[in-house]
């Protein structure tokens, strides 16, 4: 198959219907399970009919069912046709999340829920899991990590899909409906799981006892003791005094203690507080209020952090950490007071109080042994809730390496040791989905840099599936790259979370490091196919990502995408652009062509090194079959985008013959010679992968 490599090239062909449609018949009658030679871009822009037409005619009438109005209200909890099954419903636990091939979208990037259906046409079905960045209504700079309500973010809305389907009229039936056509696609669905919200989101607001509070007099801390968290209820039941309800005819209850009761639902206190979840800006406008009156008393809470210590803040006092908000609203940031090296404050972000203080809160520290049961509670069953109404089949658990115990994993580890593993476990058993799995955003550090103690210890502890790594954040022909590499071959092989072969994130798409993906793209992606029991992970954008030896303009980076600053150097203005490496998505779509080609040989197969990733860096070589008695193929990818490597052999029964079936950049040794003692390869050029079919010589 001939993929085109010049922009231009992919624009006429799709000017050009009737070769848009042969194009189209490869996906539309099941010869590839992706739509060759069309962009992301490009797959946006095709109408929501004509890819509605498109699924139809490859899926056939789980389309409609996937798309009905009996099916897609998430509040109604009803019995799914067979044909809308999620594909890892049958699964008795979650092993097979330890194999998946996941993809990673910010919806902002893309526009809307139904772009994402659009943009999946593009990629093979060998991409069996989607994980949706955060869903939710975004708090300060819109950050979507900062979750301001239990509401689906708006901006996610597809008016072309409402136009189509007028039932289609709430963003809630819109993620719902296309959850079912990812699941009709063949792709299980993941959602974040974030144990923080917005400083200042409604259930902070709602809920103060379930976050902690201090107050800051300009540059002093001055109270953060747990005697705060009634005076802010206090504030908070004076504002509803003077205000009444938002919402006309719902009653105030009599008395502060009976509004903050257990007695007193969740949606009832919303409504009083801020109004029905329809009347955005009315709930917005009544939070701004009574943010406020907050700060007028010097009340905020407690500022999540990352890394040791965890805990003991400070007010920064440099010019910089100023922070005047579009209100007039005067803001500091925070900063440890005993910084290690990966010592972060996230100041637009408040965790969750979790567990009781000791002291009255007055040292920082937390009582592990003392969790707020009612805090679990609430957290675990929101998440489940949420899993149920929409059909989600794994969570991605934000924040997985934050492990505050100076100990490390206890003794014990029980119920209450991590609020992930809670969440996880409660979806499981509360919803009856034992498939549901748990993918850890963890970076696998030294001990002691993220987290206290072994990160893999607290992964296995707190029951994470699969874990993200940080192959991303290496360049390739590095040591550092090798290195990390076999330490997750041996992590994968002998312990009980699996680390990912993850090419690139949200988080790595920005201008601080295009280093990592100035060369050698086509193998890291190779390897991250190939290696097929090994769990993989690649960003939405990486297919047509430039190299940027400069930092290109803000829009080029999806991670810029994650908040929406108005000032400063992340301000972006429009929406996210591709690049315009079209060689790179050449390469990538002939490498996905041939994986489909051999796909039924390897998928269920383990790797069988014959060259594994050097542990002292020094050999860039790596290459692999298949485990068992009658192996497929044999890979290798010379992982030094740089320099070529000379001469070397191969352990392979000398019975066999190995004809070369793929190779890019070019094709050399069609078939290796057995000198008798191995097979030789005569040299691999910088970058160069190859798989060699193994035949019966």
């Amino acid at each position: 198959m001939d993929f085109l490599e010049q922009f231009e090239a992919y624009q006429e062909v799709w000017r050009d219907r009737q070769k848009a449609e042969e194009w189209l018949d490869w996906y539309r009658f099941r010869r590839l399970s992706f739509v060759p030679n069309l962009l992301p871009e490009q797959a946006l822009q095709l109408p929501a009919q004509e890819v509605i037409s498109l699924l139809r005619a490859r899926y056939g009438k789980a389309v409609d069912l996937a798309l009905s109005e009996e099916y897609s209200r998430p509040e109604t909890a009803c019995s799914l046709p067979p044909e809308l099954l999620s594909p890892v419903q049958d699964h008795p636990d979650t092993t097979w999340l330890k194999r998946t091939r996941m993809v990673g979208v910010n919806i902002r990037t893309i526009g809307n829920f139904f772009n994402l259906v659009k943009y999946c046409l593009t990629l093979p079905e060998v991409y069996d899991s989607i994980h949706i960045l955060p869903i939710w209504e975004p708090g300060v700079v819109a950050s979507i990590y900062g979750m301001s309500s239990w509401q689906i973010n708006r901006e996610f809305y597809s008016v072309e899909l409402a136009e189509l389907f007028p039932w289609l009229n709430r963003v809630e039936a819109q993620l719902k409906a296309v959850i079912h056509l990812l699941h009709v696609m063949g792709r299980a669905v993941g959602m974040d799981v974030i144990p923080h919200t917005d400083r200042f989101s409604e259930m902070a607001l709602a809920y103060p006892e379930y976050f902690e509070w201090m107050q800051r007099r300009d540059l002093d801390i001055v109270d953060h003791s747990d005697d705060l968290i009634p005076r802010v209820q206090a504030v908070i039941w004076a504002f509803v005094q003077e205000h009444g309800s938002a919402v006309e005819g719902v009653p105030v209850p009599a008395s502060a203690e009976a509004f903050f009761s257990p007695q007193t639902e969740e949606k009832d206190r919303l409504r009083v507080l801020f109004g029905t979840p329809e009347d955005f800006w009315g709930r917005l406008n009544r939070r701004m209020a009574l943010i406020r009156r907050l700060y007028e008393q010097g009340l905020e809470t407690v500022p999540a952090t990352m890394a040791p210590p965890f805990r003991g803040i400070e007010v920064d006092p440099s010019p910089d950490a100023e922070v005047v908000d579009e209100f007039g609203m005067v803001w500091r940031d925070f900063r440890m007071t005993n910084p290690t090296s990966m010592s972060r404050v996230f100041n637009p972000l408040a965790r969750y109080r979790l567990y009781e203080s000791k002291e009255d809160g007055k040292t920082w520290e937390l009582d592990f042994s003392k969790p707020v049961k009612p805090v679990w509670e609430y957290v675990c069953s929101h998440y489940a809730e949420v899993q149920k109404s929409f059909g989600f089949d794994f969570m991605r658990g934000d924040m997985s390496h934050v492990q505050m115990r100076p100990e490390g994993v206890p003794d014990q580890v029980d119920e209450s040791y991590d609020i992930l593993g809670a969440v996880k476990e409660t979806i499981r058993q509360r919803n009856n989905v034992p498939s549901f799995g748990y993918f850890a955003e963890s970076f696998l550090p030294p001990r002691d840099v993220m987290g206290y103690g072994e990160e893999i210890d607290h992964l296995e502890a707190s029951q994470a599936d699969v874990t993200l790594g940080d192959l991303q954040s290496t360049c390739m022909g590095t040591a550092e790259f090798l290195q990390r590499f076999r330490y997750y071959d041996d992590l994968l092989r002998t312990r009980k979370c699996a680390p990912c072969f993850t090419v690139m994130t949200s988080d790595k798409d920005d201008p601080r490091f295009d280093r990592f993906y100035l060369h050698g793209n086509e193998a890291r992606y190779f390897l991250s196919l190939m290696l097929t029991d090994m769990p993989s992970y690649v960003a939405l954008g990486f297919e047509t990502r430039d190299p940027h030896p400069e930092p290109a303009p803000n829009e080029y980076y999806t991670k810029l995408y994650v908040f929406q600053e108005k000032r400063g150097s992340k301000v972006t203005h429009g929406m996210y652009r591709w690049g315009r490496n079209t060689r790179l998505y050449a390469n990538l779509q002939r490498i996905r062509w041939f994986y489909e080609k051999i796909r039924e040989d390897i998928e269920d197969s383990t790797t069988r090194w014959l060259i594994p990733p050097d542990a002292t860096g020094m050999n860039p070589i790596v290459a692999w079959t298949q485990a068992g008695e009658s192996p497929s193929f044999v890979f290798l990818v010379n992982t030094n985008p740089h320099r070529r490597v000379g001469r070397f052999g191969l352990s392979v029964p000398s019975s066999l013959r190995l004809r070369l079936a793929f190779a890019l950049p070019a094709f050399q040794d069609e078939e290796l010679v057995y000198n008798g003692v191995h097979f030789v390869v005569q040299g691999m050029l910088p970058g160069e992968v190859r798989a060699y079919r193994i035949e019966e010589g």
